[in-house]
């Protein structure tokens, strides 16, 4: 019995340093080098709201210090992206963008900010935040969300907004923040660097996930698409979704112009919302993450005045 007691202990002992050195490689390989000193969380697969709806986030290091895009749904995952980092990068976190105001990618903020982090957002994407951030956080249980989930988390806004352009150094690392037009927000911010042809897109693009649509300007957004085509990029790093490039795009700009005009048509002739979904869904070419959205979609833009 004690042999066997000794055995046990020592597989115990096996399995917590396995454990261990495959937990350490998972959160290393959960930020996928995009370019030199440029790193993202993308294309998060079976996504939810315990995972922060899979959106992305990036990791840009300069000789200074750090640049952080958007930074999750809560406190537990915005920790969860701090301990990421620190498997690459032990420099100081000197700002974090917004990409826009919505919750996956605003809410961890605070825990940012405890590292002495300067959060950063388009003047609108503040003002959106300033009158919809603490409802939210009341509410989250509209977003499957419990308080458990969202233990710690609070509200943390921009502390400085731009307008329309804005340029970070961090030493070496020019980071150029654009305003769009009026695409899945009034304030949405494009994250570009130049020097590496890289783009965060945020929540612009959405690649093989259905995008959320009920605060976009369909027209602009697709003129947006357009412009972001034209720039000088190679990699794009989407609000949603793997890697992606100037395809995407164009993929992008067909799901949502196609949305808009089958949704006017249906939502016309009916406000059966789960009739509407499954024509939607047989009009338009398949994508594997976010179907959910679907319904918000058109409650929401569509059927917002019955």
């Amino acid at each position: 019995m004690k042999k066997l007691l000794v055995i046990i202990s020592k597989l115990l002992v096996l399995a917590l340093v396995l454990f261990a050195i495959v937990d350490h490689a998972y959160a290393a390989e959960k930020l996928t080098l995009v370019a030199e000193n440029v790193y993202a969380y993308v294309d998060t697969k079976n996504s939810s709201a315990k995972n922060s709806f899979g959106a992305n986030t990036g990791v840009i290091i300069g000789k200074d210090g750090i640049v952080v895009v958007d930074t999750l749904i809560s406190a537990k995952e915005a920790k969860r992206f701090i301990r990421d980092i620190r498997t690459i990068s032990s420099k100081p976190i000197r700002y974090v963008v917004n990409t826009h105001h919505h919750l996956d990618h605003a809410f961890g903020n605070s825990e940012f900010v405890k590292l002495g982090a300067v959060v950063i957002a388009q003047e609108n994407a503040r003002k959106a935040m300033e009158s919809s951030a603490e409802e939210t956080l009341k509410n989250i249980g509209v977003y499957e969300l419990t308080p458990k989930d969202m233990q710690g988390t609070t509200v943390a806004y921009p502390v400085l907004t731009y307008g329309d352009r804005m340029t970070i150094d961090i030493g070496g690392q020019q980071i150029e923040l654009v305003h769009t037009r009026h695409s899945h927000t009034d304030g949405d911010t494009l994250i570009y660097l130049p020097g590496k042809k890289v783009l965060f897109a945020g929540d612009i693009l959405f690649t093989n996930y259905h995008p959320f649509l009920a605060e976009g300007n369909i027209e602009e957004w697709a003129k947006e698409l357009d412009d972001i085509k034209a720039m000088d990029i190679e990699k794009i790093i989407p609000g949603h979704g793997p890697l992606s490039g100037k395809r995407d795009l164009d993929d992008m700009k067909e799901y949502i112009v196609k949305f808009d005009q089958k949704a006017k048509e249906l939502a016309s002739r009916s406000d059966d919302v789960q009739k509407i979904v499954t024509a939607i869904q047989d009009a338009l070419p398949p994508r594997l993450e976010g179907v959910g959205l679907i319904a918000p979609n058109i409650r929401m833009k569509y059927l917002k005045k019955r």
